[in-house]
């Protein structure tokens, strides 16, 4: 009897074009498995139908009506034995796999860096040469005050570099503030809004302490349970990003920081309803709000979020043209504007008024800051990042509050 195949884990996808064969980039948004896979598209037809339901005749049958040949049973036994191989099915070894690593981060004192040697040097004095370059023939800064927040990017540190040198250079020469309240994107869903991890940071520039009186007294007051997703900041670089920017510029001056990831707010885009009417984040707002007024310590709040996310690569069939890469800047233009009037109701209604077709990846952390950031922002940089390959584009900026004085 023809037995079902096991199920493909949730991926992420997308074609791409090398030595002029145009393969697909298969990967873990979990991080699990041994590491991405690039497949042809025959192949990656036949991971479609890991379903679970499917067995070895069934996918034979949809091969052949789909490329009018027959697909030989050991080819694919092969590729389910490789996909296993790498953890990228629902099976024992995978299982196996998840609780180990799962264990491993819940034992950790310490919260490890996970992009180092990807995503930036891991080693600390290339890490230091990388990220100084960042700052390199930046316009003067003409601003008072002290700065109580600033928005800057989670894109990758190899791209959005100029962009995380406006951000962190004004946080360098205008903050005084001794913890960081760090708001950022969860890329992965979760089954609470908020989620936050009493571990301290590692990255190659050393360990950034996290504050855990603040979170012990911000836990019991915040709606449901903090630490139920701490799994999420296992390999989210939302924050990762922002510790290690806060290494860099701070040196030997002493912080803390507060590691918050917020998780979708699309249920609200969806439901045309704003997140004030959520007793979820109304409840965290004024749990913040109340957590900090507790004692003197001078705090800043970061967001560590990008913009629109457009093209290919992320569902937009016709890929990048000039009408949707000008319509993506209008919406962010608009977006900039509700952020700088610190504008949180005006901010969410922009992004919720096409429902999100730009796929703003930074919605709920940027929402959140706005509930409670005071007083108006200013715009530092924008910009945009393109990947050819993919025929998709990723846009992101960085915005400082509290301050007064042109830039």
């Amino acid at each position: 009897m023809d037995t079902t195949l096991p199920r493909l884990r949730p991926i992420e996808a997308h074609p791409v074009e090398t030595d002029g064969k145009r393969l697909i980039y298969v990967r873990d948004p979990l991080d699990y498995a041994a590491g991405p896979l690039l497949v042809p598209q025959e192949a990656f037809f036949v991971l479609a139908q890991l379903d679970g339901a499917h067995s070895l005749a069934d996918i034979q049958s949809a091969f052949s009506g789909r490329y009018g040949q027959t697909i030989a049973a050991e080819q694919i036994e092969t590729l389910i034995a490789t996909l296993d191989g790498h953890h990228y099915l629902e099976s024992d070894a995978f299982a196996a796999r998840r609780a180990e690593v799962d264990g491993a981060f819940r034992h950790a004192d310490e919260r490890a860096a996970a992009h180092a040697g990807s995503s930036y040097p891991c080693e600390a004095a290339e890490l230091t040469e990388r990220l100084s370059d960042f700052f390199v023939d930046l316009p003067p800064l003409r601003a008072d005050g002290s700065l109580t927040g600033l928005i800057a990017p989670h894109i990758d540190l190899r791209v959005g570099g100029r962009s995380y040198g406006h951000a962190y250079r004004t946080l360098r020469e205008t903050s005084h503030a001794e913890r960081y309240l760090i708001f950022g994107t969860s890329h992965l869903a979760g089954t609470s809004l908020f989620a936050a991890t009493r571990k301290d940071f590692t990255t190659p520039l050393g360990t950034a302490t996290t504050d855990r009186p603040f979170l012990d007294r911000l836990a019991p007051r915040a709606p449901g349970n903090l630490y139920d997703d701490e799994i999420l900041h296992r390999i989210e670089h939302a924050i990762e990003f922002q510790v290690v920017m806060l290494q860099h510029v701070l040196g030997t001056r002493p912080f803390t920081i507060v590691p918050i990831l917020v998780t979708s707010f699309h249920e609200f885009v969806h439901g045309q309803r704003s997140p004030a009417d959520d007793a979820r984040v109304t409840g965290m707002v004024d749990a913040v709000r109340t957590t900090l007024a507790e004692d003197d310590i001078p705090t800043a709040i970061i967001a560590g979020v990008d913009f629109a996310h457009v093209g290919e690569k992320f569902g937009d069939r016709g890929g990048l043209d000039a009408a949707l890469l000008a319509t993506t800047e209008a919406k962010d233009r608009r977006l900039l504007d509700a952020l700088t009037a610190a504008d949180a109701e005006r901010f969410f209604a922009e992004v919720a008024a096409d429902f999100d077709a730009t796929r703003v990846c930074g919605l709920s952390p940027m929402y959140t800051f706005l509930r409670l950031i005071e007083g108006r922002g200013r715009l530092l940089h924008y910009d945009r990042s393109d990947e050819p390959s993919t025929r998709s584009a990723v846009s992101y900026a960085s915005l400082a509050f509290g301050l007064e004085g042109g830039s």
